[in-house]
C-alpha cells in the first residue's frame, strides 16, 4: 500500500477506561479512535541510517526530510549523530533542529547515548552518568520526552554479576533521579548486553521503583527459544521500542511477525510511539522504505476485534 491512502475508517470505542474519574466511581467516558486512526503512532529510529549519517552521506535534516516525506510522525534522534557527541551542541543548534521538525510536522519520540554503567571504575561510571545528564538536559529543549541508555557490557572477567549489577542499578538510578527533576523518563534498553533476559529486566524495575524509569523494549535482543514470550512479559514496563525486522529464537534469526506483535503492545497498553530500526547491510533508505510498508499492512490488518479488545 502507497501511503498517505486512508488506512480504513475506524470510529470504534476502544474500552471504557477511567478518565480522571473519582475513585470508587466509573467513568462513563469512552475512548474513541478518529477515524482512519489508531491508538499507537509510528516512529523511524535514526539508527537505521546508522552508515550514512556517519559517513556524512545523510544529514539530520535531509534525515528529518525522509521521515516527513515518508508520514512518519516521528523521529528517535539518537544523540551521537549530532557533530558534537558526546558533547551536547549549544541551544542555538539544538532550537534549530527542533523548530526544522516542527516546520515538517515533526515531534521527536526520544533520543539517546551510549554509556557503560557495568565497568568497574567508579570515575568513569560517574562520567557517563553526568553524559546522561546533560542529554537529559538536552532532550528537555528538543522536546523528546525519553532518553534511552544502555547497561552496559557483561561483567569483567574477576568481577562478579552480583557486584556488577549494584554498581549499574547505583548508576541508573542517579540518571532516573535527575530525568524525574527534569521531567524526562530514562529508558533502559535491553540491549542483549549485560541485561538479556526478561527475568533481568524484572530485576532492575523492581530495584527502581520509579515512574520516570522504563523499559526501551528492543524486540531483537530477547535471544530465547520464545522472543515474543519475553517481549509480552515486560511490555508493562515499556516506554519507548525498538521494532526490528528480526527476532531470534536461540540465536536463530527470524522475520519478525508484526502480525503477532501488535497484539502483545495493545495488550500492555502502551500508547506511544513504535519506532522502527532496520539493520544490517542494504540500502537503508530501500530497507527502511520496504520495513515502514510491512508495519504498516499489519497496522491495517488489525481486526475491529482487536481493536476493541485492548
Amino acid at each position: 500500500m502507497k501511503y498517505p491512502v486512508s488506512r480504513r475508517t475506524l470510529i470504534k470505542s476502544l474500552s471504557t477506561l477511567p478518565l480522571l474519574a473519582l475513585p470508587g466511581k466509573k467513568s462513563s467516558f469512552s475512548v474513541v479512535v478518529p477515524s482512519g486512526e489508531l491508538p499507537i503512532r509510528l516512529s523511524l529510529n535514526a539508527y537505521s541510517f546508522n552508515r550514512v549519517l556517519r559517513d556524512g552521506d545523510l544529514s539530520l535534516v535531509d534525515l528529518l526530510d525522509f521521515t516527513a516525506d515518508h508520514y512518519i510522525p516521528a523521529l528517535d534522534l539518537t544523540a551521537y549523530y549530532f557533530s558534537t557527541y558526546p558533547e551536547v551542541p549549544d541551544d542555538a543548534s539544538l532550537f534549530a533542529i527542533k523548530r526544522m521538525a516542527h516546520h515538517r510536522g515533526l515531534v521527536f519520540s526520544g533520543t539517546g547515548v551510549r554509556n557503560n554503567f557495568t565497568q568497574p571504575n567508579k570515575r568513569k561510571r560517574a562520567d557517563d552518568v553526568q553524559l546522561v545528564r546533560n542529554w537529559i538536559d538536552a532532550a528537555v529543549k528538543l522536546g523528546a520526552p525519553v532518553v534511552r541508555i544502555f547497561a552496559g557490557p557483561k561483567a569483567e572477567e574477576g568481577v562478579s554479576e552480583e557486584e556488577t549489577t549494584q554498581w549499574m542499578i547505583e548508576s541508573i538510578q542517579d540518571c532516573v533521579d535527575y530525568g524525574k527533576e527534569k521531567g524526562i523518563i530514562v529508558a533502559l534498553q535491553n540491549h542483549n548486553e549485560f541485561v538479556k533476559t526478561a527475568q533481568q529486566v524484572h530485576q532492575i524495575m523492581n530495584n527502581i521503583d520509579s515512574e520516570w524509569l522504563g523499559l526501551m523494549l528492543d524486540i531483537g535482543s530477547y535471544r530465547t527459544a520464545n522472543p515474543y514470550a519475553e517481549i509480552d512479559e515486560t511490555a508493562q514496563y515499556a516506554v519507548n521500542w525498538q521494532i526490528k525486522e528480526h527476532v531470534y529464537e536461540e540465536q536463530q534469526k527470524q522475520h519478525t511477525n508484526i502480525d503477532q506483535l501488535l497484539p502483545i503492545i495493545l495488550k500492555s497498553g502502551y500508547r506511544g510511539y513504535l519506532p522502527i530500526e532496520t539493520l544490517g547491510p542494504g540500502d537503508p533508505f530501500q530497507k527502511v522504505v520496504a520495513f515502514l510498508e510491512e508495519v504498516r499492512n499489519s497496522m491495517d490488518n488489525l481486526s475491529e476485534s482487536d481493536l476493541t479488545r485492548y
